[in-house]
């Protein structure tokens, strides 16, 4: 299955994309980090049309479990701050929700 390995990946660029524009205003970093930023978003866009959904709204709502597993790795790894019990309460609700969206039987 190719969804989660896609989720992830467009997971990562979208926040290091968003993170880009972060440094910009919240760190006074050189506007230039604007150009790996938007390049990075426009892969996280063309990463989700590989998602095998039916709809376009379903893939993004199992995204959003995934891309706040990310974040918390993000705030972790790139940000060096240790997730809380809370933060990894929250992840693993946020994941158990996308697989019930992605995952859960439909009607014809």
């Amino acid at each position: 299955m190719l969804t989660y390995p896609a989720f992830a990946a467009a997971a990562l660029a979208e926040i290091a994309g968003c993170f880009a524009f972060w440094a910009w205003l919240r760190l006074d970093r050189s506007p230039w980090w604007l150009v790996p930023g938007m390049a990075s978003l426009a892969l996280f866009a063309s990463l989700l049309t590989l998602v095998e959904s039916g709809a376009a709204g379903r893939a993004y709502a199992a995204y959003g479990g995934i891309y706040v597993v990310a974040a918390i790795l993000w705030l972790w790894g790139f940000e060096g701050h240790r997730p809380d019990r809370w933060d990894i309460a929250g992840g693993l609700v946020c994941v158990l929700g996308s697989a019930l969206i992605l995952l859960g039987p439909r009607g014809a």
